[in-house]
């Protein structure tokens, strides 16, 4: 893990534990943005599983609709994507 998702992680924690439950969930539905970076992206239902890769940019999700959105190169072209964030793995490249 790299140290930047682990500060973000570590400070959340912090955050979290001196927040009431109502105030939790306002920080949980608000969008949240992985740094720009590289990152594989892979979405699995079932026994289908599609794979993207997302090379200097970033990831965006929407909680209240349920999504992550990102630009993605397929074949050399970035294309854009949305997936349901429940089913959604997201890895940092190196």
């Amino acid at each position: 893990m790299s140290k930047t998702v682990l500060l973000v992680a570590l400070l959340t924690a912090i955050l979290l534990t001196g927040c009431s439950e109502e105030q939790q969930n306002r920080l949980s539905r608000i969008g949240v943005t992985w740094m720009e970076g590289d990152y594989q992206v892979t979405f699995v239902e079932g026994n289908h599983v599609k794979t993207w890769i997302v090379k200097n940019s970033k990831i965006t999700s929407e909680p209240e609709k349920g999504y992550y959105y990102f630009w993605a190169l397929k074949k050399g072209k970035k294309i854009y994507v949305q997936t349901p964030i429940a089913r959604t793995y997201i890895e940092e490249v190196k």
